[in-house]
């Protein structure tokens, strides 16, 4: 599309955002011509969301599926830095991931693949094999509000077992005016980050445009200890001390215009995130030989993470036929360039001089790239006293992938007494492309009788998937899914509401569960093959709620869920030896596996995904949102949420719950509003109960500390806030306990390869942010 040349000042409706404009004439992104103004009806000044002397509260929404909303606000004073600080603080947004990284979400506990993370109600692409996206990778001075969608409805994607979180970006049509922020975040290591963010939004050529950019470093020191035995109560082998900083810098941008176009609305909207990052570990570990120091190796490890992330995507919204029709195109990208690398030089005693003796390392490279391209066709029209939707939507997905191994070693020789230089040798490549498109129809009804609300609908989901193999070669795989669901709301009075959902959800399979290439020693000593042709996961899914209206802004509710799921991905043995069992019999045996099993070893095998498993996951949602109004504390704002989440699933050992779910999780909190003085401050407490773990080779016990976190709030005027943040106040901890075994025998007879705990901590931020509206 052709740019339109600059417009003089004095001929733009309205006052201007120069700013504004600029941006969007460089994505290209403006229409050629826009009929009207625009008059919102609701419209939210930033210099409000700036200077706001109320607390804000979780929201009561008025959408017939189970749905929690929290405007910006409601995270804003405790100074979240993306949409992953935000989530962490809604009822059942578990993570299980490093110290202070929260990335993947796990809604109600389950594994991220499970969680449908939607960006302005519309699918994105992610970066990772579980096809998750990465809220930390969203800031959170771009987001509007977050929405926690607890059931399905027909009118969105079913990749949704566990709920959706929908982030919600800020829009042109609902915010006027401009403001700045500017702040620093102090580490216990003694370094300060600074952090910038611009939003500006008003009236241009006849419609409205808003922009938001962001300019943040991401900085996390963080220091580990790992001790490991032979096995529990067994003889000390090492321990290993480990400083892990990562840092890195996210720049970001999201631009949105509205205007009325002929007989419509038209809007559109674009984002960009740019994620650069650098992991340094430097451990030092310590070796013993039965209680005595044997070796005493350096171990550096390195990652460099090159993430860009960008979408555009344009709407049309017009009445036709007695109905409304809505037609929505969107172009998403994720690109992923990253660099994993580790070095082990191992030094052993020679009475009391420490001598080099060798060095081993190795090197991931993986490149991926993915595009998405999705197409929306809807109508909307009243059917007697109900509303009949019905619709496609329709995607095309292609996703480039590269893994790149490398190796080096070096040893000591006559003349040669120290490590040399640091050269990679190329060890083996995999290369692979899938195409998946997808074709959903679907058609919903809806309406209201008396104190009823109801939906109901079906959605049919195909999917064709390609995948291409540089090895292998192509398969071909193709399934369909119907999907059908039901949503009640129901008024019991004006404050009491009970909610009542039932509905077929789907998780489409992992990336690399599908690609059809060999992966030598994935876990432990066994090796690990994909399966194109496997089949999504589905579950049938019961939500049950009850909300009560508390005064005028309070809320409180409950949720009881219930998924059952068939068609688990569960790694099953193929019967084949693995490449290390051929080695060893080849090399130790003379190539008689009789003889190397007589001699007490376990065999090892290629295991594979397969559909063979069902499964279920229940538990019990609490929330609280309230002024303390009914004891005379109009200013004093508490919030509690806690959820207790359990599930079953069998496996090759047995019974055990779904891998990574907490047992438990809640947030607690208040906020004092001090309007004489034009003040407040809070603070918030969060916990989160066990996580396992149990798969081919490793079991994992994952336990997290309390995160306590403050803040403190100067109103200046009606343009100026300066806030003070606290953050992880108490250290917070991680422990993760690893069973380790080499083969599925020996995890079954419990004869331990290793076992090894492992603590991760962090210290307390401190931050400083300055708002100013303009």
């Amino acid at each position: 599309m052709p740019r339109r040349p600059l417009t003089t000042r004095s001929s733009l409706p309205g006052r201007p955002k120069l700013v504004a404009t600029a941006v969007l004439i460089a994505l290209g992104t403006l229409p050629v011509h826009a009929q009207q103004t625009l008059e919102p009806s609701s419209m939210k000044t930033l210099e409000s969301v700036v200077v706001r002397g109320d607390i804000a509260y979780r929201d009561r929404t008025e959408d017939t599926a189970p749905t929690l909303t929290y405007d910006q606000e409601y995270f804003q004073r405790f100074e979240p830095s993306t949409a992953g600080d935000m989530v962490k603080r809604v009822s059942s947004a578990t993570f299980v991931s490093d110290v202070l990284e929260y990335d993947a979400v796990q809604l109600r506990g389950l594994a991220p693949a499970y969680t449908q993370v939607l960006l302005n109600g519309k699918k994105v692409p992610g970066g990772a094999d579980d096809r998750s996206f990465w809220l930390d990778r969203i800031p959170a001075e771009m987001i509007d509000r977050v929405e926690v969608i607890r059931s399905p409805s027909a009118n969105r994607s079913g990749d949704a077992m566990a709920g959706s979180i929908n982030i919600v970006l800020r829009d042109a049509y609902e915010f006027d005016g401009s403001y700045i922020r500017l702040g620093g975040i102090h580490y216990d290591d003694g370094t300060t980050q600074p952090t910038l963010g611009l939003v500006s939004s008003g009236e241009w050529l006849g419609g409205r445009i808003l922009v938001s950019l962001n300019v943040q470093d991401r900085y996390n020191p963080k220091k580990k200890r790992s001790d490991r035995w032979k096995e529990p109560g067994g003889d000390f082998d090492s321990y290993e001390n480990q400083t892990d900083t990562r840092d890195g810098k996210d720049y970001s941008a999201n631009a949105s215009y509205a205007a009325e176009v002929g007989p419509g609305r038209l809007k559109l909207e674009s984002f960009y995130v740019q994620t650069d990052r650098t992991q340094k570990e430097k451990s030092n570990e310590v070796v013993y030989d039965n209680g005595a120091l044997d070796e005493n190796n350096r171990v550096p490890g390195r990652t460099d993470v090159d993430q860009r992330n960008w979408g555009i995507g344009a709407e049309y919204k017009f009445d036709m036929a007695g109905g409304q029709t809505e037609i929505g195109l969107q172009h998403a990208r994720f690109q992923d360039k990253n660099t994993e690398r580790e070095e082990e030089h191992v030094y052993t005693r020679n009475g009391n001089v420490w001598e080099w003796e060798e060095s081993e390392g190795e090197k991931t490279g993986f490149n991926s790239h993915d595009t998405e391209n999705s197409l929306k066709l809807a109508h909307k029209r009243p059917i007697g006293s109900a509303e009949m939707e019905f619709g496609l939507d329709y995607q095309a997905k292609d996703r480039l992938t590269k893994y790149s191994q490398y190796e080096w070693e070096d040893e000591v020789d006559v003349g040669h007494t120290t490590p040399g230089p640091v050269d990679y040798e190329k060890a083996g490549v995999i290369e692979s492309t899938i195409t998946e498109n997808r074709a959903d129809p679907y058609l919903m009804f809806s309406g209201k009788t008396g104190a009823l609300a109801w939906e109901a609908g079906l959605r049919y989901e195909t999917t064709t998937t390609t995948i291409k193999s540089e090895e292998e070669g192509k398969f071909n795989n193709d399934y369909q899914t119907a999907l059908p669901s039901l949503n009640l709301k129901y008024d019991l009075d004006e404050l009491n509401r009970v909610s009542f959902s039932v509905g077929k959800t789907v998780r489409r399979p992992n990336f690399n569960f599908l690609l059809p290439d060999l992966l030598d020693g994935e876990y432990g000593d066994n090796d690990f093959v994909g399966n194109p042709k496997l089949n999504p996961e589905t579950a049938h899914g019961v939500d049950l709620g009850f909300e009560r209206r508390l005064g005028k802004r309070g809320i409180v509710g409950v949720n009881f869920f219930y998924r059952s799921v068939q068609d688990l991905i569960e790694l099953v043995n193929t019967g084949e030896s693995s490449e290390a069992w051929e080695e060893l019999v080849d090399d130790d045996y003379a190539g008689d596996e009789s003889a190397a099993l007589a001699a007490g070893e376990s065999k090892s095998y290629v295991y594979k995904a397969k559909n063979v498993g069902d499964g279920k996951v229940y538990g019990i949602e609490f929330d609280l949102s309230t002024p303390l109004t009914v004891i005379g504390l109009p200013d004093t704002g508490i919030f509690f949420n806690y959820s207790w989440l359990d599930s079953e699933v069998k496996d090759f050992m047995g019974t055990r719950r779904f891998n990574n779910q907490a047992d438990s999780l809640y947030n607690v909190g208040f906020i004092q509003n001090l309007p004489s003085l034009a003040s407040s401050f809070g603070a918030s407490y969060r916990k989160q109960g066990q996580a396992k773990s149990r798969v081919l080779g490793e079991e994992v016990t994952t336990t997290y500390g309390g995160d306590l976190e403050v803040f403190v709030e100067k109103r200046v005027g009606k343009s100026l806030s300066l806030r003070l943040s606290g953050n992880n106040l108490l250290d917070a901890e991680k422990k993760e306990v690893f069973h380790k075994f080499n083969t599925q025998e020996e995890q079954e007879s419990r004869d331990y390869d290793e076992y090894e705990v492992e603590k991760e901590k962090a210290g307390p931020r401190i931050q400083f942010v300055a708002r100013y509206a303009f």
